[in-house]
């Protein structure tokens, strides 16, 4: 049997994603039929059906599931592999951090000022792009503040901390010390998720990534409510917002995360500035932010 080569794996991993052929093709910008012919081949190359085929979708076969898999590591690691050879053919070494920005619980100037291994290049993004940046090479290290999959990579936890629910000042529920998720009933979360499934939740459809100035904008007047870490609550009071702690709410933690399979010597001495940078920081709830 032959190789695999890449154009098959992106062109099954569209499909298979997109669970229809005419999305996928328009995805990958080409015609329908040929993409159609070409998992077909894919399949007759492998011995293996991968989809079943219906008039409105397609779905994965157990053999399809276990190639979505391996693909998606594969292609990751062709990106990632391109990405880096460009970053060190600079001739510019820099150690490139992905993060979302505000989400560093302040311990970033204190990260940068103590860090003299290579100068640092900010890679900003929003909220899931930073673990894309890492698997793909476009960042060597990255601050998390949430539960990720760590599938070939390694993390150090920095600090935890409660998660906060920011809704509108004019809600009447601001009014409550602290509240339930049932309390929530009726309210949306910035991508259309149900504010009582709490962090279950999914979004409901394609969207937009929002910054946040936009979704504390959307709370203010009373489109939605977000939860956030405390600590961000904290460094950013707004008069038109109340933070209010929420029964049973899973707390946040904010991680240092890298390629398991990096030997990078300035990735390490980052990792260990990080840890320092947490142990010597406090992380007080703002009086009056709560209350």
């Amino acid at each position: 049997m032959s190789h695999l080569e890449t154009r098959q794996l992106r062109y099954f991993v569209a499909v298979a994603q997109e669970q229809h052929f005419g999305r996928a093709a328009e995805r990958l910008g080409m015609a329908q039929p040929p993409l159609s012919r070409a998992i077909r081949d894919l399949e007759r190359q492998l011995g293996v059906q991968l989809l079943v085929r219906t008039t409105r979708q397609v779905s994965l076969t157990p053999a399809g599931r276990a190639l979505l898999e391996d693909a998606r590591v594969a292609l990751d690691a062709v990106a990632a592999a391109g990405n880096r050879a460009r970053h060190v053919g600079t001739g510019r070494p820099t150690l490139r951090l992905a993060l979302k920005a505000d989400y560093d619980a302040g311990l970033l100037p204190v990260m940068l000022d103590a860090y003299d291994a290579l100068p640092v290049e900010l890679v900003l993004g929003g909220y899931g792009e930073q673990i894309v940046a890492l698997r793909e090479g476009r960042a060597d290290v990255a601050l998390v503040a949430t539960t990720f999959d760590g599938r070939g990579l390694d993390s150090e936890p920095l600090i935890t901390g409660p998660r906060v629910v920011a809704l509108a000042a004019s809600d009447p529920l601001a009014a409550r010390s602290s509240l339930r998720l049932p309390d929530l009933a009726g309210r949306l979360l910035p991508y259309g998720m149900p504010a009582e499934q709490g962090l279950s939740g999914t979004a409901t459809g394609p969207f937009q990534p929002l910054d946040l100035a936009q979704i504390f904008n959307l709370i203010e007047v009373g489109s939605v409510v977000w939860f956030l870490p405390a600590w961000l609550a904290e460094r950013t009071p707004r008069p038109g917002i109340a933070y209010r702690p929420v029964e049973g709410m899973e707390p946040v933690t904010l991680s240092v995360v890298w390629p398991a399979a990096s030997r990078s010597t300035a990735v390490a001495a980052f990792v260990r500035t990080a840890q320092e940078a947490a142990r010597n920081a406090g992380f007080p709830v703002a009086e009056g932010i709560l209350s």
